[in-house]
């Protein structure tokens, strides 16, 4: 259909069924489209190359009648010329598109982000990272940003200090973007790449529970487990004389929340933090010969699935705490959310004033598990599968808790 394409013709156009056209009388390839919806765009129609093509000029409503003509005019003047308007268009977006990556901000919001939350187990935790300690860059082009910059910051963290291997895994997290920068031709070279780790002392002190450190937790762990009872038990009986209802009453067979039984199994199964908090239910096979969890690569670390035997205290603590969850989904389900929980700081925290311990984390009975292991002598490669490390040089640092095995490898020249 070919009319003059005027405010009034366009106004009694009416949807249809499917999207139909109507072309200009007066100017080849002018036209405007009409939507089922009632949407009504104008576009121009030309052939480039031989190919014919459709370009948008826009809606009805940003255009008028006038307007889309004049700009159709000017596109048919700019195709006579040689100049194909839908190649202009895809540059304009591409710069666009650069623009808004340009800066470190804008790079990481619009492209390492959501790549970042895709890819990596931990994505939301290491975009907070980047936030926490670069922030003050985010203004700044990706181009702009220098070695300097990053050697400023490194020796104002250490001078503060922050330990040398924190440091270097958070240098390395921004690196990481950088080198997705280079890659995704946002930059042409990695301004980080000469940036070298801080040497530390792989053979550092490791922090775990001494025997009486274990004794004082344990029992801090019970209290904490008493007090809430009796906590329970006091507002049941105010609650009462007030004929107000009643909570459920805490049985002593039953854990009154997830910190003792994540605890024990922590110290009992040598589990990361973030492997305990997706740990899930079918993770779980208690009904076997040989109790175990099943740590899925997923979840894991090291990317490779394990199967950790249960000890008696560890199979115990799962079995009692089973018998008071719903069994489905995950092991310890955030209180408030249900979905995965992510932290127990504050808890952990009060836990640790509790039994007068100090400078001691979560992660730190770990350390525990493996040390106990170590100092009794189980072989680095037991300990090594037990923790799902991905290389024995990571177990290496727990050799020196056992001594012994030096002793009898020189006491060989003896004989």
């Amino acid at each position: 259909m070919k009319y003059k394409l005027t405010t009034q013709h366009i106004s009694s156009l009416k949807p249809s069924d499917k999207l139909y056209k109507v072309y200009d009388s007066s100017i080849p390839g002018f036209h405007i489209r009409v939507l089922p919806s009632g949407t009504k765009t104008f576009a121009i129609f030309y052939r480039h190359n031989g190919k014919g093509q459709d370009y948008t000029i826009g809606k009805l409503g940003r255009y008028t009648a006038k307007t889309a003509r004049d700009e159709a005019t000017r596109l048919m003047a700019e195709l006579a010329n040689g100049k194909n308007p839908q190649t202009d268009k895809k540059n304009e977006r591409k710069q666009r598109d650069r623009e808004k990556t340009n800066s470190l901000k804008g790079f990481i919001e619009h492209k390492y982000g959501p790549w970042c939350i895709a890819q990596h187990k931990r994505g939301n935790e290491t975009l907070k990272l980047l936030d926490r300690n670069f922030s003050y860059l985010y203004s700044k082009n990706l181009s702009d940003i220098t070695k300097w910059d990053i050697d400023k910051w490194r020796t104002e963290k250490l001078n503060s200090g922050l330990a040398a291997t924190t440091v270097n895994r958070i240098t390395s997290t921004l690196k990481g973007v950088f080198s997705r920068a280079v890659e995704w031709e946002a930059i042409p070279a990695n301004p980080l790449a000469k940036i070298k780790p801080k040497k530390v002392d792989t053979k550092a002190r490791i922090r775990y529970l001494s025997p009486d450190e274990e004794s004082r937790l344990l029992t801090a762990l019970d209290d904490r487990e008493n007090e809430h009872i009796t906590k329970r038990e006091s507002g049941n009986s105010w609650r009462k004389t007030r004929n107000r209802q009643l909570k459920d009453p805490i049985k002593k067979t039953s854990f009154t929340d997830h910190l003792k039984p994540i605890a024990l199994l922590a110290l009992h199964t040598g589990l990361r933090r973030g492997e305990l908090f997706s740990l899930k239910w079918s993770d779980v096979m208690l009904e076997d010969s040989n109790p175990h969890f099943t740590v899925e690569g997923t979840t894991a670390k090291s990317s490779t699935t394990r199967h950790l035997p249960l000890n008696d205290i560890a199979e115990k603590t799962i079995r009692q705490w089973h018998s008071q969850s719903n069994n489905s989904g995950l092991v310890f389900p955030s209180p408030r959310t249900g979905k995965r929980m992510e932290t127990i700081k504050s808890s952990w925290s009060s836990l640790m004033k509790r039994a007068e311990i100090k400078n001691f984390r979560l992660h730190d009975l770990r350390h525990t598990f493996a040390s106990k292991l170590v100092m009794r002598g189980v072989s680095l490669y037991t300990v090594k599968e037990l923790l799902g490390h991905s290389s024995i040089e990571m177990t290496q640092r727990y050799a020196h808790l056992a001594p012994e095995n030096k002793i009898r490898a020189v006491n060989l020249l003896l004989d």
